[in-house]
């Protein structure tokens, strides 16, 4: 299987204001194959936003360098899609005109009556065609969630970037919308990469798992593959062999670094 998205010994540093610099990530390599599901997870500060917007292409390394399709990342662009935490929608404009602002800015070459299909297409892929014409404000954070997703999704990316896209739902709708999402990839065979805090979000929707370390210097700990088959449904993965196997593996990833970075501040606190 060929690489898709190459992300290639990539550094990045930041200058403090008081002068030095702070190292977030440290030579990070990471290769993932077209239609997979990855997920980034690890502690506050350890560099799984950044390394998504070096994809994105909304930063830069500043060692190394990111390739899509051997072509190197140094702009967005709308073959790399990021849905975030907070919806981003404009509040002046309905789930209709939402999606489609975003079609005719990036795929204006098509004619009109394309473009309108394409619009209504994704309106019902995330079951909204009753609240098409509803302003931001008039829906619920899971149907906000799902204009978002529809909007990224319409302008046909190469790649979808979640930036911790269920963080601020509650558990139902979390759930319910981790089910549609998986549901959608599945079947248009997108490649994901996505940055979580969620344990069970990341085996539920993963092929694999990207573990990473306490910044400073953050680098990539551990990749943990999900065997389990797809399609997949929440129940069948919970009740599969290896579940709480691999649960257990990333949790106990995760307290090794708490416990490390706990131990850190008090051999500082001590010095």
């Amino acid at each position: 299987m060929t690489t898709f998205l190459d992300i290639d010994h990539v550094s990045k540093i930041f200058p403090l204001a008081a002068g030095g610099r702070y190292i977030a990530l440290h030579d990070v390599s990471l290769q993932i194959h077209q239609g997979e599901f990855v997920s980034l997870i690890g502690h506050s500060g350890c560099g799984k936003s950044t390394l998504l917007n070096m994809v994105a292409g909304l930063d830069l390394p500043t060692e190394g360098r990111v390739t899509l399709e051997e072509q190197e990342i140094r702009r967005p662009g709308p073959d790399r899609m990021v849905v975030f935490q907070n919806y981003s929608l404009l509040p002046w404009k309905t789930v209709r005109q939402n999606i489609t602002l975003a079609i005719d800015s990036a795929l204006k070459h098509l004619p009109r009556g394309e473009r309108r299909s394409i619009a209504e297409h994704h309106i019902d892929l995330v079951s909204l065609r009753a609240a098409a014409d509803k302003y931001p404000a008039q829906l619920s954070g899971g149907m906000k969630q799902r204009v978002a997703i529809a909007r990224a999704l319409a302008l046909r990316p190469k790649v979808l970037l979640l930036d911790e896209p269920f963080g601020a739902l509650d558990a139902l709708t979390r759930g319910n919308l981790q089910e549609q999402l998986m549901q959608i990839c599945q079947e248009n065979h997108v490649t994901c990469l996505m940055v979580t805090h969620d344990v069970d979000e990341a085996l539920l929707l993963s092929d694999r798992v990207v573990m990473l370390t306490n910044g400073p210097s953050a680098e990539i700990g551990q990749i943990l593959d999900v065997p389990i088959p797809r399609p997949r449904h929440r129940l069948d993965v919970v009740n599969h062999p290896s579940y709480y196997t691999l649960r257990n593996q990333i949790i106990a990833f995760l307290d090794q670094q708490k416990r490390s970075k706990q131990l850190k501040r008090q051999t500082v606190a001590a010095a």
